[in-house]
Order: C-alpha cells, then structure tokens, then sequence
C-alpha cells in the first residue's frame, strides 16, 4: 500500500521514537524487495551520511539510519511529485529531477537532505541521498501541511466531482468482469505491515486513497474509456487529474500525520 518512500518514512519515524527496532525498519523494507543500497548523489552527501558516492559500492540501509538518528532528524516527509506539481522539492536540481521521475522521495528538509528509490533490478531497490537544493529566498522548503481531515474530505469530494463530469461526458461506462479485475489488481499489490502504533485514522485513509487509486488506475488504462473522439478522451482525462491529486494528497496526509504523531511521542517520553 503505497510505495516504498512511505514504508521508510514511517518506520524510519516509528524506529526514531523509540517505537521500533531498526531491524524492524529493515524487515519492513522487504515486502517491496529483498534487498536494498544506499548511495549519496554526491561526495559533500557522501561525507555527511558516511555513505558510498553513486558508482561505488553501496552501503547497506542500516547505514542510512544510522545517519539519521546520529544528524538528529525527526521530521521526514513523504512527497508524492508529478509534472506540473513538484512542491516540497526544493528550487529544482538532481534531487527535484530523481524524485519526479520516481514520483516519490523523503525530504528531511530540517537536514538539508531527500531520499529517492529506485528500483534497479528484480528483488533490488536503491536508496539515493542527495542534497535539497534551496531557493535563495525562501531557503529549504518543507513540504506543504496537509491536515489529514481535509486531504480525507477531499478525497470524498474528488470522488464525487469525478463521477459527476465522467458520467456527463458519457465516458465512465461499466466492463464484464471490472469487479474481479479490481480485486485482482489490490491483491497484487504490496501489503506492507506498520508499526505498532500507527494511528487508525491514517490506516483508514491510507486504505481508501488505495482502493481509490486502483480504480483510477483501470480508468486510466481502460484506453480510449468509452471516449468517441480525441476531444472526448482529453475532456476524460482532465475529468480524472482532480481524482489522482486527491489521492495523492490524502496518501502523503496520512503518512506524514503518522510521522508527526510519532516524532510527538517522542518529544513527550
């Protein structure tokens, strides 16, 4: 559920409080593979996280949390970029570049420093550090604060608002078998497990921004959707973009407000 950047921002997070095992972290990470690295993008990051530089040999993931309980971190955030919405990256660069093409990263933006993984082979996953290029005005931004009642209401409003244009625009038509095929596309994702802990609230949301996210998904792929024409299909996937920020929003909403409620936890024990 989610993605990868979400499974170490938490249990990252959880581990950081005292509420985990740093092998808990690591066993985590598997359900997404069975092995991950960690680089920096740079030799400056290098040096500071005591990490290899991209081309040498990597470092195990141990290695990155040891870095950030020795820098003291306690607010990582989880941002999820597409084009045309890149807040919480910084004023472009290398990190701003990774993480769009990945559509998720870790931004510990009281460090300085951003996350990204990639997949790069089957079973393997790597973990870049990179610096958080800042603007020169604002310094390093921290990603927006999505309170996670509102990023849950707009969800049901994207809901609703969708299905309103979809069904007008004649393109939201029903497929033989579309119920089975959801149900075969949410079990072939990654069910990843969370710290004890973990706010019901945010595992609520996190669940109906999946289940959400699946259906936009057949939406998407269901080419050309009952659309008659090329105007028609654009009009559709317009009709669809308010769905997939709202999803995307209520996914970085619920886990960072699980972050949050963890550094909290922290703070007052």
């Amino acid at each position: 559920m989610c993605c990868p950047s979400a499974t170490l921002a938490v249990w990252s997070s959880a581990w950081l409080s005292g509420a985990a095992a740093s092998d808990d972290v690591l066993d985590a990470l598997q359900v997404w593979g069975e092995a991950h690295e960690v680089v920096a993008h740079d030799e400056a990051t290098a040096e500071v996280f005591d990490v290899p530089v991209t081309g040498e040999v990597p470092a195990p993931p141990a290695r990155l949390l040891g870095a950030l309980r020795r820098l003291g971190t306690t607010d990582g955030r989880l941002v999820l970029p597409v084009a045309g919405d890149v807040r919480g990256l910084g004023a472009g660069g290398p990190f701003a570049s990774a993480a769009l093409r990945a559509g998720e990263a870790l931004v510990f933006a009281d460090l300085g420093f951003g996350v990204v993984p990639q997949h790069v082979a089957e079973g393997l996953w790597r973990w870049t550090v990179f610096t958080l290029t800042s603007h020169p005005l604002s310094g390093t931004p921290a990603p927006e604060y999505v309170p996670l009642g509102e990023a849950e209401h707009g969800l049901t409003e994207a809901v609703r608002e969708s299905a309103g244009t979809l069904q007008a625009l004649d393109v939201a038509r029903d497929r033989p078998g579309v119920r089975a095929e959801l149900s075969a596309r949410l079990r072939a994702r990654p069910r990843p497990e969370w710290p004890p802990g973990m706010p019901g609230r945010t595992l609520r949301v996190l669940q109906r921004a999946e289940e959400i996210g699946t259906i936009l998904g057949l939406a998407q792929a269901d080419e050309p959707g009952g659309a008659v024409s090329a105007s028609a299909a654009a009009r559709r996937a317009e009709a669809l973009r308010p769905l997939g920020d709202a999803v995307r929003r209520a996914r970085c909403a619920a886990v960072n407000e699980a972050i949050r409620l963890f550094a909290r936890t922290s703070e007052t024990s």
